[in-house]
C-alpha cells in the first residue's frame, strides 16, 4: 500500500513538472500493479485466504460489543462491521475482475468506498473521544473545572510551577499518547481517500498519494511499536 500511494504521488508530481512521459507511464503502471497485486489470478488461493479477514472482522465485531466504555464499544463495533462489508464488496469486485461472474464494477467500487468511509469515520469519532478523555483526565489532575480550556494551565515541575509553552506541551502529548496520535493521523489521512473517490472532495492524485503514504507509514509504525498501537482496536 505504501508503494502504491508513493507511485501515485510520484507520477502526478512528474506530470505537473512535465517530465519524461515514459517515466510517468511506468509509474502509473507500477501503481496499478501494486493496487491489483492482491487480485492477481496467480494469487487466487491467497485471496481465498484473505476472505478470512471478512469473517475475522465480523467475529471481532461480536467481541467488541463487550467493551465496558459505551463510546468505544459503539464506534469499534460499527467500524468493524463496516470494514467487514468493505472487504466483502472488495471480494465481489475481485471475483468480477477475474471473470467468474459479471459485476458492475462502478457500482461496487462506490459501495466499497462508502463502507470504507463509514469505518474510518467511526475510527475518527473514537480518536476524538480518546483525545477528549485525555484532556479531561489532565484537567482533573490539575484541578481545572470540567469544560474549561487547558490553554492557560500550568503544569507542575518539581516543587515549582511554571507555564509550559504550547509546542512543548504538544511534544509531551505525542510522547505520552503516541497510540492516539498515530491512530488519529492515520485515520485523518485515510478519510480523505474515499471522500475523494466518492466525489465529496476534489483532491489531485498527488495529494491522494501523499495522504496514502502518510497513512501507510503511520500503520507501519503501529505495527512495529506496540506503544503506538491503540487498544482496544
Amino acid at each position: 500500500r505504501l508503494l502504491q500511494y508513493a507511485s501515485k504521488a510520484a507520477w502526478h508530481y512528474m506530470q505537473q513538472k512535465q517530465l519524461s512521459r515514459q517515466s510517468i507511464d511506468q509509474l502509473k503502471s507500477l501503481e496499478y500493479t501494486f493496487s491489483s497485486f492482491r487480485k492477481c489470478k496467480f494469487l487466487i488461493v491467497l485471496n481465498l485466504l484473505r476472505l478470512g479477514r471478512f469473517l475475522d472482522m465480523l467475529y471481532g465485531a461480536f467481541s467488541s460489543i463487550h467493551y465496558p466504555d459505551v463510546t468505544v464499544r459503539i464506534t469499534c463495533t460499527l467500524s468493524k462491521i463496516a470494514n467487514a462489508l468493505f472487504l466483502l464488496a472488495d471480494h465481489i469486485l475481485w471475483i468480477g475482475r477475474i471473470g467468474l461472474i459479471n459485476v458492475n464494477s462502478e457500482k461496487w467500487v462506490k459501495v466499497a468506498n462508502k463502507y470504507w468511509l463509514c469505518s474510518i469515520t467511526m475510527n475518527l469519532v473514537r480518536d476524538v473521544y480518546e483525545i477528549w478523555c485525555i484532556l479531561e483526565r489532565e484537567g482533573r489532575r490539575l484541578g481545572i473545572p470540567p469544560g474549561e480550556s487547558l490553554h492557560r494551565t500550568c503544569l507542575a515541575d518539581g516543587f515549582s510551577h511554571k507555564t509550559v509553552p504550547l509546542n512543548l506541551r504538544a511534544v509531551t502529548f505525542v510522547e505520552e499518547h503516541k497510540d492516539v496520535v498515530v491512530d488519529t493521523v492515520k485515520n485523518g489521512c485515510d478519510v480523505m481517500i474515499p471522500l475523494t473517490a466518492l466525489g465529496y472532495m476534489r483532491l489531485s492524485p498527488g495529494a491522494v498519494g501523499l495522504l496514502g503514504v502518510v497513512s501507510s507509514v503511520a500503520a507501519i509504525i503501529s505495527l512495529i511499536d506496540p506503544l503506538a498501537r491503540l487498544t482496544p482496536a
